[in-house]
């Protein structure tokens, strides 16, 4: 009893459980205003991509128009790119062909002035041996030439000498050649055949029209060849029968 009276005290006095009175809302008046709360979002959230897109500048109908003219841009310099390289290989090709022209018309331009100095000193040669009217068995030195052979101090000289006018018969004798240097303040004279070599057969002439002559001589290093006399004697003859003087430098 006093168990139940206790229980009924707490329910019903000051603290005894507070009791929330709220008005009843029909269950359909509540999926209105949800609807109405979602129909709010989607358009707010609509409204923010759209502002958003239209202050970025991201519309779809000018990003597809700038692709367009982009690409229509890139092709077009394409083209012109092609073309140029197009023109640049005919340039260079006609450029190498030009080259190699040039380069053919030079080797044929440099050809023809050796043939035509080979020709010119043929001719003299062949005029060399035509008769002369008035001259008898004159002789000539044609074609000398000093070249530095291969050692140092050793040089090799070739000439040609010639008999021209009625040429009565062949030419017999001997070729001597003086050589003049200088070596350093200091004069040198060569003297070639020496004397011991006087007989030697390098240095005897026989012939009736041209004898080709050649030899080497050696002379020491540093020393500068100036000027060689060619001295051709007639067998018996004490005198040279022609003397004739080379500058070399």
């Amino acid at each position: 009893m006093k168990n139940w009276l206790r229980w009924f005290r707490n329910r019903s006095g000051a603290s005894a459980p507070r009791v929330a009175v709220t008005a009843h809302v029909p269950w359909y008046m509540r999926w209105v205003v949800m609807l109405c709360v979602g129909a709010a979002i989607l358009g707010a959230s609509w409204a923010t991509y759209h502002f958003g897109s239209e202050f970025a500048g991201f519309r779809k109908s000018e990003i597809e128009g700038e692709m367009k003219r982009l690409n229509e841009l890139t092709a077009k310099q394409g083209a012109e790119l092609a073309a140029a390289h197009k023109l640049i290989a005919v340039s260079e090709s006609q450029r190498k062909i030009e080259s190699a022209t040039y380069g053919d018309l030079a080797k044929q331009v440099k050809a023809l002035s050796v043939e035509n100095a080979a020709l010119k000193d043929d001719l003299a040669f062949f005029q060399s041996l035509l008769p002369v009217p008035g001259k008898d068995d004159s002789v000539a030195i044609n074609r000398f030439k000093l070249e530095p052979d291969a050692m140092p101090g050793e040089f090799r000289y070739r000439m040609l000498l010639v008999q021209g006018g009625q040429r009565p018969g062949d030419f017999h004798g001997s070729v001597q050649l003086i050589i003049n240097a200088q070596q350093g303040a200091q004069k040198v004279v060569l003297t070639l055949p020496a004397e011991a070599d006087a007989k030697s057969q390098q240095y005897q002439l026989n012939f009736k029209s041209f004898q080709r002559v050649e030899g080497t001589f050696r002379v020491d290093p540093g020393t500068v060849v100036k000027n060689i006399q060619v001295r051709v004697y007639q067998n018996g003859a004490r005198t040279p029968k022609l003397t004739q003087s080379v500058n070399i430098s």
